[in-house]
């Protein structure tokens, strides 16, 4: 790995990272199902609360519980006493609740299979006590809102077990008498005449006793369908809470919250005749505080910007930053490893973070002649892009995610590796394997699987060359069964969640 900049931005303070938490870890040796692996990450604007999708269609919440107290654990009392520092503190964070967001269906008009799997999951704003959420598979959109109940549970007592005779003097006093007991916590004894089954017990009553107790219940508010002809890759919610964005390879549709049967197509780049079709839309974001901004990028590695006031169909894109030097060099692999897999803009609203399968580029808005930085993440495999041609590998799209302060990124590598840098510093960045022990060596294998073809594949020439076809694939240090694709970074201190196929593991700075 290299880092460049043109950036002449001041050096942010090197980061430490530590291992936080982990969800969902996996046994040596155990096998993890398909339908856990987690195939989506965001947390709320206030970091409050983390959603989390996989392949099986379900979204788990997690909520923050506190923080751990870094320097009450690790050092003495005697010291704690004459320190006169603050004590940081890093959120933390427990189970909440889950539902099942999406089912598998079956699509009748074009024979094929639709999957429940999760591809994105994003917030809306909050009301009343209620969290709302987007989640989204291939063709459908839906809104869920979990709300907190005090739900009633009944539950009988067993009438046959062996009581004291202290308890039997209380039972004939109040029970049997029909009086109910009370109890400080607000719950009561409740009898009731069972008349169904026959069988009785001391004048024929049953004990239950109805507890409050709490719970979130899911409910599916909207559900936003029949709008996309190709795969769903991108949702993102305005900075005006009303309205939010859904892409697939070719159209970008704009919807409003609380309409369902209807959306605006504002671009859409499918050409008259597919064969004419040179790019595809691989990832759409709104501006984080102008609601008529939004950028979208391309499998030629272009980025566009887009301002919604001057067009309602917005095919004409306001500015367009590509990299000159990259688009210079062409080669077979060219077009495919230009193609951008992810998107972020940064909260400073002007600053945009990429991801292509070799880079992470940190652009300006205010400069469109190329990125302010470049880090390369998989330089090392260059001489071996055909390999990762001929077992997918090079299709992998591994996500970004940037911090509050717009200086700090992180990205996914192969060997669930995750990589953090700093812009500005000069240094190689962090690199963590995402496991309970950070720094244990990761031990590299090959694996394939197999080959899945979309329209993403065919705007970036899919197509095998067959004299690669025994090209040896010991060589690789990777294992690329094992990719840490999916990531996010807490949007107001330095935690970054990122998932280690179906593990959900945390790091704190």
């Amino acid at each position: 790995m290299s880092f460049s900049s043109d950036s002449s931005t001041s050096s942010p303070a090197a980061l430490d990272w530590k291992f936080s938490q982990v969800f969902g870890d996996k046994l040596p040796g155990e096998d993890v199902r398909d339908i856990d692996a987690i195939s989506a990450i965001e947390f709320d604007k206030n970091g409050d609360h983390l959603a989390v999708g996989d392949r099986g269609g379900r979204v788990v919440i997690f909520q923050e519980s506190g923080g751990k107290d870094d320097l009450l654990q690790f050092t003495p009392r005697n010291e704690l006493e004459r320190l006169d520092s603050v004590i940081l503190k890093h959120p933390t964070f427990q189970y909440k609740t889950e539902f099942q967001s999406h089912e598998p269906e079956f699509d009748y008009l074009k024979s094929v299979e639709i999957e429940e799997k999760i591809n994105k999951v994003r917030w809306c704003a909050a009301s009343t006590g209620s969290l709302h959420i987007l989640s989204s598979n291939d063709k459908t959109v839906k809104l869920w809102k979990v709300k907190d109940r005090q739900v009633k549970r009944v539950k009988e007592m067993d009438m046959n077990q062996p009581i004291s005779s202290e308890n039997s003097l209380l039972a004939e006093k109040s029970f049997i008498n029909g009086q109910k007991s009370y109890f400080g916590n607000g719950h009561s004894l409740e009898w009731t005449e069972n008349k169904g089954n026959g069988v009785s017990s001391n004048n024929g009553v049953y004990n239950k006793i109805a507890c409050l107790e709490e719970a979130s219940v899911s409910r599916c508010r909207r559900v936003y369908a029949h709008a996309h002809d190709f795969s769903i890759n991108s949702i993102s919610v305005n900075s005006d809470w009303e309205t939010f964005l859904s892409g697939d390879d070719l159209r970008i549709n704009l919807w409003n919250l609380e309409i369902s049967n209807q959306c605006f197509n504002i671009i859409d780049m499918k050409p008259l005749n597919m064969e004419d079709l040179i790019e595809v839309i691989t990832a759409v974001e709104f501006h984080p505080s102008h609601c008529n901004l939004l950028a979208y990028s391309s499998s030629r590695g272009f980025i566009r910007l887009v301002d919604m006031r001057k067009s309602a169909l917005c095919d004409h894109s306001a500015m367009i930053l590509k990299d000159e030097e990259f688009h210079g060099q062409k080669s077979f692999f060219t077009e495919i490893i230009a193609s951008i897999t992810d998107m972020k803009f940064a909260n400073d609203g002007r600053h945009i973070l990429s991801r292509d399968f070799m880079n992470l580029k940190l652009w300006d808005m205010h400069m469109d002649s190329g990125p302010v930085a470049t880090i390369k993440i998989h330089e090392n495999l260059r001489p071996k892009l055909a390999d990762l041609y001929n077992n997918d590998a090079i299709f992998d799209k591994f996500e970004c995610c940037v911090a509050k302060d717009h200086l700090n990124f992180a990205t996914g590598s192969y060997s669930n590796i995750l990589r953090v840098f700093s812009h500005g510093n000069g240094t190689e960045g962090v690199t963590i394997e995402a496991s309970r022990n950070p720094n244990r060596k990761p031990h590299g294998q090959t694996t394939s699987r197999p080959r899945r073809s979309s329209l993403s594949n065919l705007a970036r020439g899919f197509y095998r060359q067959g004299d690669n076809r025994n090209a040896e694939n010991n060589e690789f240090s990777y294992d690329f069964n094992s990719k840490l694709l999916h990531l996010a970074w807490h949007p107001t201190t330095n935690l970054i969640a990122c998932a280690a196929g179906s593990s959900l593991l945390m790091y704190h700075a």
